[in-house]
């Protein structure tokens, strides 16, 4: 598949570059597992000087063993003797740096921690002493979002403080996806697009292997999730056990739960029977895995909230493969694609409102965008957009199918809004598969 995107990473990545040959630069990449970041930044030195070290879960020794070999036959830098301390060899590359500039990439930088975790203390001390003298672009990538965000913005770690800058990789646009779509199946119906952002919410990896394998329509989307030898359906695991560690359980049980529609932390409560609390704002703060919604316009303080999975792809893994783990057991895969097939109007509606508040957030003028639920969680609107300086709002209903559209009942939900658009000219809108 060809390079896609990321023009604005790219732009940031090459002024770092450049600033970094007068003077060094540190810059950290976070991104979940598979959303490109590796593929990104090899682009975006690939006319240039860089030596590339991945961290892999081995002792210290052997990496230092493995990058020696890398660095003397990307640099030309021979470091002499058994080195058996990462320290060691970061400062002959920081060393080297005052007479040379390069890019330096590491990869799954969090790894150090299961290494050796005074390893970034090291590099604390040792950036501190070279920083003013060395000409290098250092670059740290990494997908545990919990670690990297522990090692890099906790007052308490060493390497706090030390960013010259920070990128959060996320997910293809909704633009960029139709573009991929169309490159390999020009024909494309909204209900493949749909499909293809259900099940991969625009993860760069996961797009990849769907469009690679011919799978460009809906059902052969579904087909090559679904197939025996697939890779998406162990994909959830692999991704969070690591998060997550020994209480990976209960947290896959919420998430389940949410996928499921329990969506408030009192139906959660009462299924797993006990306060979940804690749970849920790990979930949110420590891991970015799901979101807090409130109705729009409600207060700060209101606790008419409901959960929801960020990512697209875990949130259809949770929903339809983790529940049924006895149908891959037992080597019934079609039996899980016959399961997908009969909910995947109802579920693919609820993703239609989604897909379409990422699409009015990408391509309109707006300053805000939300739904809104009332205390008894009915007269629902499924989508509100405001610009708070145009003093413009948009009022939605959003149905797969335009027929069941019904704007005379959308007028009337919305005048319980009167009160809070009083000073906005509101616009209402049904929005359909045929508007994809």
């Amino acid at each position: 598949m060809k390079f896609y995107d990321r023009k604005e990473e790219i732009e940031i990545l090459d002024r770092n570059r450049e600033q970094s040959e007068k003077s060094a630069c540190f810059t950290v990449m976070v991104g979940r597992r598979r959303i490109g970041k590796t593929l990104l930044l090899l682009e975006s030195v690939k006319e240039q000087r860089f030596l590339y070290l991945f961290v892999a879960r081995r002792s210290e020794q052997l990496l230092c063993a493995q990058y020696q070999k890398e660095i003397q036959n990307v640099l030309g830098l021979q470091i002499f003797g058994n080195i058996t301390e990462f320290r060691d060899l970061f400062e002959q590359l920081l060393i080297y740096a005052t007479k040379a500039h390069y890019t330096l990439i590491i990869d799954e930088f969090q790894e150090f921690d299961s290494v050796n975790p005074a390893i970034f203390s090291d590099i604390q001390n040792l950036w501190d002493q070279y920083k003013d003298r060395a000409k290098i672009n250092f670059i740290a990538c990494g997908s545990i979002y919990s670690l990297m965000m522990k090692i890099f913005e906790n007052r308490k770690e060493p390497l706090f403080g030390r960013l010259t800058s920070k990128i959060v990789l996320k997910p293809f646009s909704v633009g960029v996806m139709k573009e991929i779509l169309a490159d390999y199946n020009p024909t494309y119906t909204s209900e493949d697009l749909l499909c293809l952002y259900m099940l991969t919410g625009g993860v760069a990896k996961y797009i990849t292997l769907l469009m690679e394998a011919g799978a460009t329509t809906a059902p052969k989307m579904l087909d090559r999730v679904t197939c025996i030898d697939s890779p998406f359906l162990g994909e959830g695991k692999d991704l969070l056990v690591s998060e997550f560690g020994k209480e990976y359980g209960v947290y896959f049980s919420i998430l389940q739960l949410i996928a499921a529609g329990k969506t408030t932390q009192g139906e959660i409560d009462s299924i797993i029977g006990k306060n979940t609390g804690a749970y849920l704002v790990n979930l949110e703060r420590e891991y970015s895995l799901i979101s807090k919604n409130k109705p729009m316009f409600a207060k700060p303080e209101s606790r008419k909230a409901r959960w929801c999975i960020s990512d697209n792809y875990l949130r259809f893994w949770f929903r339809f493969i983790f529940p049924n783990q006895s149908f891959l057991e037992l080597g019934k895969h079609d039996l899980l694609r016959e399961y997908i097939a009969e909910n995947y109007t109802q579920y693919s509606g609820l993703i239609l409102e989604k897909y379409f508040r990422d699409k009015m957030a990408e391509t309109d003028r707006i300053t805000d965008i939300g739904n809104y639920w009332d205390s008894k969680g009915e007269n629902e609107i499924d989508l509100i957009a405001l610009n708070s300086l145009d003093k413009t709002a948009v009022v939605a209903e959003i149905k797969r199918n335009a027929k069941k559209l019904d704007m005379q009942l959308l007028a009337t939900k919305a005048k319980v809004l009167k009160k809070n658009l009083a000073k906005y000219k509101v616009e209402l809108r049904g929005l359909s598969m045929e508007d994809m």
